[in-house]
């Protein structure tokens, strides 16, 4: 049977993949360390799962009204960019989704016809390339230099727009990378794209999730009033939250383009569950403490696997600044190992210390593996024992 030309010109997700494998191995009986999807290993708070009871005893079970989210969901998604990012939306310029990947489709899908170019600074998530393409769109890597942390230069991206520029990706707290854009880094990126005809995508899924000298946030629409009219931000109850599972992200952004989104919308998912806007109302508006505990755990997690990471033999690690990832140089061990790139490296330590990793490959950077510290320590730890068996110390 023959499939679509759109179909057969995307990859499955890898991280997704690495999960598979790595479970498909534990259902053998192998015990295996898996640092391969980000997704937090915290409960949901209990008071959100209480909104969402009270959603589905209420009878919350029937379509949302609008698709696009309830008023009291998007209230709350304009309540939470007002506090945490000093952004003022009303209701009709933000958009509730399955998840923040159907918020970015459906921006890439409302925005991009064939031909059009989207700028993606690697290492880039790994759906970022696969939507753009699946929505006619052509991708135009920008590669980060480790000399930078990973961060894309202002000159750059100014340097990669062409007239057929449409969009223009910007990720901060990174994934896969954990570096994060300071404020003056931020602004200065802002003025070398200033004045062209381009949307920012910035997708700012982390911004709860800094650590150190990198705390302060300032998202793309709150540079001025020209991004704040030319930026659509995304975000969900995910990370922040340990919502994973619950698939509910959320957009804001220009009424214009949030309008389109919510038509495609309309004609494809038709939405997230009604109950669980109850959930998202909770986690948005209510209380907020447990966002920082798990923030000061993942920062505690993240020193300490940077530091065993930069330990081992033929391995560079830039100091992750935010979200929950490693994003080590593994090529100086390629040569030892008899592998070539990032793929053969991470089925190489899986086969042989059974620790799953994420091949860079998948993020633009065939150079690097990813691994997540959303995981408890003794994980981490356990781990990395295996791999500097393996590669060995400095």
């Amino acid at each position: 049977m023959q499939l679509s030309d759109r179909v057969r010109q995307i990859n499955e997700s890898a991280t997704l993949a690495v999960s598979a494998r790595a479970s498909e191995m534990q259902r053998a009986g192998v015990d295996v360390v898996g640092f391969g999807a980000g997704e937090p290993d915290f409960d949901t708070p209990r008071h959100i799962i209480d909104a969402a009871k009270r959603g589905l005893d209420a009878g919350h079970t029937r379509y949302a009204k609008p698709t696009s989210g309830t008023p009291e969901a998007r209230a709350a998604v304009c309540t939470k960019f007002k506090r945490d990012n000093g952004l003022t939306y009303a209701p009709d310029q933000a958009i509730v989704t399955v998840g923040a990947k159907e918020a970015l489709f459906l921006g890439f899908a409302a925005l991009l016809n064939p031909g059009d170019e989207v700028i993606l600074p690697a290492p880039y998530w790994v759906s970022f390339p696969e939507q753009v393409r699946f929505c006619g769109g052509v991708v135009v890597p920008v590669i980060g230099s480790e000399a930078d942390g990973l961060r894309i230069r202002p000159e750059q991206l100014a340097s990669a727009v062409t007239p057929r520029t449409r969009v223009v990706v910007f990720n901060s707290p990174s994934n896969p990378g954990g570096f994060a854009y300071s404020p003056e880094e931020t602004r200065a990126i802002a003025a070398a794209l200033s004045g062209r005809d381009i949307i920012v995508f910035s997708d700012e899924m982390y911004d709860c999730l800094r650590f150190g000298e990198r705390r302060e946030h300032l998202s793309f629409a709150a540079i001025s009033p020209e991004w704040y009219e030319k930026t659509v931000t995304f975000n969900a109850a995910s990370k922040s939250h340990a919502m994973t599972g619950w698939r509910v992200g959320y957009a804001a952004g220009p009424k214009s383009i949030i309008k389109a989104m919510a038509t495609i919308q309309s004609h494809t998912t038709s939405g997230t569950a009604t109950f669980i806007h109850d959930a998202l109302v909770e986690a948005l508006a209510g209380n907020q403490s447990h966002v920082e505990q798990m923030r000061q755990e993942f920062e505690h997690r993240g020193v300490h696997m940077h530091r065993r990471l930069t330990a081992l033999a033929g391995v560079t690690c830039v100091k992750p600044d935010g979200a929950f990832y490693c994003f080590p140089n593994v090529s100086g061990t390629f040569a030892r190992l008899g592998v070539r790139n990032s793929g053969e490296f991470c089925r190489k330590v899986l086969e042989e210390t059974h620790v799953a990793l994420v091949p860079g490959e998948a993020f633009g950077m065939d150079t690097h593996a990813r691994l997540s510290f959303a995981t408890g320590m003794q994980t981490i730890d356990k781990g990395l024992d295996r791999l500097e068996k393996l590669l060995g110390r400095k």
